[in-house]
């Protein structure tokens, strides 16, 4: 599947405003695959179906969370993260794509875990740095992510975690394990 054929089914299931959000994340994915040395064609791919069920209905995805994951847990977190295990699920039933590396770069995109591969890596932070975005603190990791993807997205998630703390959200458990492997293997260099 092309890039052009990709875009054209992710456009379908996003708002104007999602997709110029995905295209972002494309673009940053491509450049942070290539700084990094990961594959760009699998974080490109990755990176326009990352979103692809953020706009499903909330019951479907649940439904489809208790009755096709594994992990179930993702129900107890809040609906913003149903979108990632789902997109996954929705793009290897529906789109096709049976790639073990790109699936799983959309199913941990928003939660991160721990001992993420590099194809991972890029797309968790490709989705939190592209030029979109706008919020206190992003331009910060965009500087780090320019000599270190470990160390972006350890400043990504302090943001993330620090932001749902002061908000009094719960934390996704791998989100916090994310935190303290990445810490911890800083630590053990």
């Amino acid at each position: 599947m092309n890039r052009e054929q990709a875009l054209a089914i992710v456009k379908l299931h996003l708002t104007d405003h999602r997709y110029i959000h995905t295209l972002g994340v494309v673009e940053t994915s491509i450049e942070l695959a290539n700084r990094f040395g990961a594959n760009q064609e699998k974080a490109e791919l990755a990176a326009i179906f990352h979103d692809y069920a953020k706009f499903r209905d909330k019951e479907e995805m649940k439904k489809v969370i208790q009755e096709k994951l594994v992990d179930k847990s993702f129900l107890d977190y809040g609906d913003e993260l149903l979108h990632a295990p789902c997109g996954a699920y929705f793009v290897k039933d529906e789109v096709g794509i049976d790639d073990k590396e790109i699936l799983d770069a959309i199913y941990y995109h928003t939660t991160g875990r721990p001992e993420m591969t590099l194809l991972e890596k890029v797309v968790f932070l490709a989705d939190y740095i592209e030029p979109g975005r706008k919020f206190k603190g992003v331009d910060d990791v965009r500087e780090i992510a320019k000599v270190s993807l470990d160390d972006a997205i350890i400043q990504a998630l302090e943001n993330t975690i620090g932001f749902l703390m002061k908000r009094r959200q719960r934390v996704y458990p791998d989100t916090l394990a994310t935190y303290n492997h990445l810490i911890k293997q800083k630590k053990e260099k």
